[in-house]
């Protein structure tokens, strides 16, 4: 039986690439979202028959691409190395902050926290186990 390592958190340390852009530059950011999250996963296999919520904050800057085309590509990129199949996934959270505001940044995971810090686009990723429903509402 192989360890689950939840929560898994990275950070993809550039803009997002829409759901809806041209296949090439679509796979090349799946590929690189895949090797930002290789750097950090300590899993020894995809994790398997556990409900899990996506969490993602996107720190972005001028005209940025819709919160709901940038989940996907996403999500894709870690079928195979994070989660076994994507239909695991039950639950997604998708946050969009100009980095440009002010973020008050005390009470963020140590992560976000450092994106906050860099001020630049990128995006933090966190994998979970879903909650019960109610802990939503």
């Amino acid at each position: 039986m192989s360890i689950i390592y939840l929560p898994f958190e990275f950070l993809i340390p550039r803009r997002p690439v829409s759901l809806q852009a041209k296949r090439k530059g679509l796979q090349e950011w799946k590929n690189f979202v895949r090797s930002e999250a290789q750097k950090v996963w300590q899993g020894s296999s995809p994790i398997q028959n556990t409900n899990l919520q996506l969490t993602l904050v996107y720190l972005c800057s001028d005209y940025p691409p819709d919160t709901d085309n940038i989940i996907k590509p996403i999500q894709d990129a870690l079928v195979g190395l994070v989660f076994e199949d994507d239909n695991l996934i039950s639950d997604v959270e998708s946050h969009r902050r100009f980095i440009s505001n002010p973020i008050d940044f005390i009470n963020l995971p140590l992560l976000l926290q450092q994106g906050v810090l860099i001020g630049q686009e990128c995006v933090y990723v966190k994998v979970s186990e879903s909650q019960a429903l109610e802990k939503y509402l």
